[in-house]
Formats: structure tokens, sequence, C-alpha cells
């Protein structure tokens, strides 16, 4: 399963220690938990004039693939992985939290790649050459209730005018953090 959440920051004089926290801290913590496969963090990309993320859109992404809903709820996950944001939460707007059934793990960004992501349908990501992982929504706030997303590799990275209304576009942060531990199989 995906596991996702997101959200923006509202404070621009801690965003930077913010981001070092999640990071750095979070994401390690996180892919430490039992069942938690791959953690990868992403940003959103301005996409118009003024250079600003397109409303509803949330700045942060960060994408989990788990091995199921009883990871969230298990006793690893709140020991290791499911807080510790007292300092942050004040500054922290717009976050969601949603988890995917999906057929495989989430994609793994490499610098200059870009995530392409859409709740509207694959149509647009298979119109500029792409396979789209389906992701439906199963748990949490269950919105949307889907999505399809793809990895556009750095080579084939089109000028952001170019991508479809109905794409959002996000860079790595991170690299794809794994576990140690082999995932069963795919999602």
């Amino acid at each position: 399963m995906i596991y996702t959440v997101e959200c923006s920051y509202a404070d621009a004089q801690t965003e930077a220690e913010w981001n070092d926290f999640y990071s750095l801290q979070k994401l390690p913590a996180l892919i430490s938990v039992g069942g938690f496969q791959t953690s990868q963090r992403f940003k959103a990309l301005d996409t118009g004039v003024p250079a600003t993320v397109p409303a509803g859109v949330p700045v942060y992404l960060a994408l989990h693939t788990i091995d199921g809903l009883g990871v969230l709820t298990g006793d690893d996950y709140r020991e290791k992985g499911g807080g510790n944001f007292a300092r942050w939460q004040q500054h922290i707007t717009d976050w969601h939290r949603n988890l995917y059934a999906c057929a495989q793990v989430a994609p793994a960004l490499l610098a200059g790649d870009l995530l392409l992501v859409s709740p509207q349908g694959p149509g647009s990501l298979q119109q500029i050459g792409l396979s789209p992982l389906a992701l439906e929504a199963v748990a949490l706030e269950g919105f949307p209730p889907q999505r399809w997303m793809a990895r556009l590799p750095a080579a084939q990275r089109p000028a952001m005018a170019a991508l479809p209304p109905d794409i959002q576009a996000y860079e790595a942060m991170t690299e794809q953090l794994r576990s140690a531990v082999r995932p069963q199989g795919a999602c």
C-alpha cells in the first residue's frame, strides 16, 4: 500500500529547519518501523505565474510503501515514527494523510526526475508517454479517492508549461529510503 502524507509549512524563518528535521530525522525513523518498505519526500513545483504552488496542493508530499493499515496503528509506529511534531505543529497547514491500495511499491525518483500526479485519471499521464501507477484510497481521509502517478526521468522532463493542467509535478527532496528487511512482495 502507498501511505501519503501531505502538508504545507507556514513559517519561512523555520522552514529550512523543519525540512532538515523531516528529511534527516523523521524519514529514517519511519523506515525503521516494521512494515515500512520505502520512504521518500517531495516538494511541489511551481507551475505558473506568480511562482506559487497551485491552490489546494500542499507543498510537501511524503510517499511510503507499507505492508498495510495495521502498520500505522501498531506500537512500533507510535513509538518510532508517529509523531514528535510539537515544535512544528503551529506552522503545519493543509495536512492530509491517505492510504492507497496499489499494484507495486512507490516509484523511486533520482535527481532531476519528476513525480507526476493526477487525481483526474491516467489519460494525461499516458498522453505524455508514461505508464501511471493507479492508487485507490482505502483508509484515512480517502480523498482524493483515486490518484495516478508516474516517474518522469530527468532526460524526458518537459517544460512546466507543457504539462496538462490536471497534473501536479513534484521534485524529490530526498533519496528513496528502503527498509533493510526485504518486502514480502508488491503492495
